[in-house]
Formats: structure tokens, sequence, C-alpha cells
């Protein structure tokens, strides 16, 4: 059976398909997050969005409702962008698992396409254990590595950069303007920061990176270990 999206069901529907055996993905994408001059704020929605469907076709998942709000401070300067607190965001992920868990789901996958969200994901991931629940969820470093040292150009980078730009042209080419796209990769620790006098990595842009390197066709290899990376996560999930 391949996955199923809740929202498309009814409550009857809904009580026959969550039960103690029941894999629940929960897709998180930011749609207010920043992403240079040249992709959309959406970019990472989309991304969930396109890796949900592929991982749907593939396994018997029970998806719920996109969640598009969580913890991305290292944006916050970038007019758009939203970011919310750390507990909010860690307790927004443990109370939408405990209100699904009621109904029957123990194992819950959170299809993550940020990287500071891990912060909120673990302690999430920590609390429910404590009551029998148990949330994996995508690292994206994790995943991302091998691919990202067989086909990268790039000096460095990690946000809207040669990487995240290929993506978006391989799935989504009309949400990208390449002609904006500019290398701006200034390393140092700390948020992106849009003043030089500031702390952080100073980018005028919000890019981390060269992302005039990007081409649909590194963005197909990525895709397609991405979501070979998240079928084995939930394989794993599965026999937990």
């Amino acid at each position: 059976m391949p996955g199923v999206f809740l929202e498309h069901c009814t409550w009857v529907e809904a009580e026959a398909l969550l039960t103690p055996a029941t894999i629940m993905l929960l897709p998180l994408g930011a749609a207010a997050k920043e992403h240079g001059p040249h992709m959309w704020l959406s970019t990472d929605r989309i991304l969930a969005e396109y890796l949900t469907q592929q991982v749907c076709e593939r396994a018997e998942v029970v998806v719920a409702p996109m969640l598009t709000y969580n913890y991305y401070p290292a944006f916050v300067e970038y007019p758009g962008s939203v970011s919310l607190r750390l507990e909010t965001a860690r307790d927004l992920l443990i109370d939408i698992c405990r209100s699904l868990a009621a109904f029957g789901p123990r194992r819950f996958y959170v299809l993550n396409t940020g990287v500071s969200t891990v912060r909120a994901l673990a302690p999430a991931a920590e609390m429910l254990a404590a009551e029998g629940l148990i949330l994996h969820y995508t690292n994206l470093p994790a995943l991302l590595g091998p691919i990202e040292h067989a086909i990268a150009e790039q000096a460095g980078g990690s946000h809207a950069d040669e990487i995240e730009t290929s993506i978006l042209l391989a799935i989504a080419p009309e949400t990208v303007t390449m002609a904006r796209a500019i290398r701006d990769y200034h390393p140092a620790p700390g948020p992106l920061t849009r003043h030089p006098d500031r702390d952080g990595a100073y980018s005028a842009s919000g890019i981390y990176g060269d992302p005039t390197l990007a081409t649909a066709e590194k963005g197909h290899l990525v895709l397609d270990a991405l979501v070979a990376g998240i079928r084995a996560d939930l394989d794993i999930l599965r026999e937990a």
C-alpha cells in the first residue's frame, strides 16, 4: 500500500489507518525562510513536498499535514524569515505526536529539510521516548555528506548554495532565478548576518556558498541520495 495523506481522510477512515503498526510521517519544511535573492522563501517546503511524494510512492506510511514553521534562528535578519522559539518548536512536535499517538501510532518520522531544526527534534525525541513513543528524523548533513563530497565544486557552503540551488533547479526550476545567484561565502561561526560589524557569517545576500555552480543534473543526484537515505531511515524505524 502506498502512503496515505491524513488530511485527505475522514475521521472514520483515519480511525482504521492509525494503529500501533502505523508509521507516521511528519514533513517539516519552512515556508518562510530566506534563500538568497534567487530562490523563494518556500524552498524548504517545496523540497519537503517533493521528498514526501517520492517516499509515499514506495513506503507504507501515513502522512501528517506539512509543518511549515519551526526553529530557524540563523536567518531572522532577512525579511520574511520566521523562527519559532526553541521551546515552542520542540513542543509543537511533541504535541502533534502525542495527539496522534492517542489513536494508536507509536512510531514517528520527521522528514526534516532543515539543519537547525535538529536542536528542537532531538529533545522532542528524548521526551517522547520517556512516554514509549519513538521519534526519528532526517539528519540532512549525514545524508548529504557523501554526495556533496562527490559532486560539489564550491569552496564551501550550506545555504542557498550550489547544492540547494541544484535541488530546486531539478524539482521546481520556475522558483529559481539564476541571474540573481551570486557567490557569497565568508566562513565564520554563528548565524548569517546582513551587517559586517556583527558577530556571525556576513552575507549581504543571504547566500552561504556559490549557487552559480548549480545545475539540475547535480540536483537529481542529490535527490536520489536523499530519497534512498530517508527510505533507509524508515526501514530502521519500522524495526524499532
